[in-house]
């Protein structure tokens, strides 16, 4: 599954560099010039993960990082920094604000990549192309296909997104807000109520083989995907 990314980078050798090797790998790309230009387009649409380098032209990359570690909105983005910094205290300051990984100037597209997808991996793992299975429910995000116990289900779009996301994030509570924000994206502007419609939707997919039990409805609060 591609994965959204947001460049910020000021150089446009680089930037151009780093849109080329990101597309390649399936990404979708997204570039922003400096920190305000970026806020813009994390405004529009949140990204999956952020490549931010550290010195950019007005608000530095370490400034925009604060920046969005601070917001409830934006605070749980990956972001790797990008610098030409290789002292030991420039790679802490860059940890302790809350960067996820931190990538010295110049750097091997392979590298940058591994780094991606292990930061994806820990932190946004539905925007990874990993196969998922749970207790023989198995989602190939590449093939688009999910089966249960070898036999194929038929999802909508938004019911294998849904499930995805499920698959991915275990045992946790989310809201109907966060779950519109996560699958549809916060840029999408519809009911709540909507994610009742598909969550009926997925467990009538379910049903035949029984998973649709794990979708736990929690009153107040949510739903979450558990086999407990």
């Amino acid at each position: 599954m591609a994965a959204s990314i947001l460049v910020v980078e000021d150089e446009p050798a680089i930037r151009e560099l780093l849109s080329i090797n990101l597309e390649a790998q399936g990404n979708e790309v997204r570039l922003a010039e400096s920190a305000e230009e970026a806020l813009v387009q994390v405004d529009r649409e949140m990204p999956d993960l952020i490549l931010l380098d550290w010195m950019l032209p007005g608000s530095s990359g370490i400034e925009l990082a604060r920046r969005l570690r601070a917001s409830d909105r934006t605070r749980d983005i990956p972001i790797i920094m990008l610098t030409a910094k290789s002292e030991e205290r420039d790679k802490l300051e860059g940890l302790e604000i809350g960067a996820d990984d931190y990538v010295v100037k110049p750097f091997s597209p392979r590298e940058l990549n591994a780094r991606i997808k292990a930061v994806l991996r820990r932190r946004a793992p539905q925007a990874t192309e990993d196969l998922v299975d749970f207790l023989g429910l198995v989602l190939d995000p590449v093939a688009h296909r999910v089966t249960a116990s070898g036999k194929p289900l038929e999802l909508g779009p938004t019911e294998f997104r849904l499930l995805h996301f499920f698959m991915t994030h275990m045992d946790r509570v989310y809201s109907r807000g966060q779950l519109l924000d996560h699958v549809w994206g916060d840029h999408i502007f519809i009911e709540e109520r909507t994610v009742d419609v598909h969550i009926r939707r997925l467990r009538a997919a379910l049903e035949p083989t029984g998973h649709e039990k794990y979708i736990h409805t929690v009153r107040g609060a949510g739903y979450r995907f558990s086999k407990n």
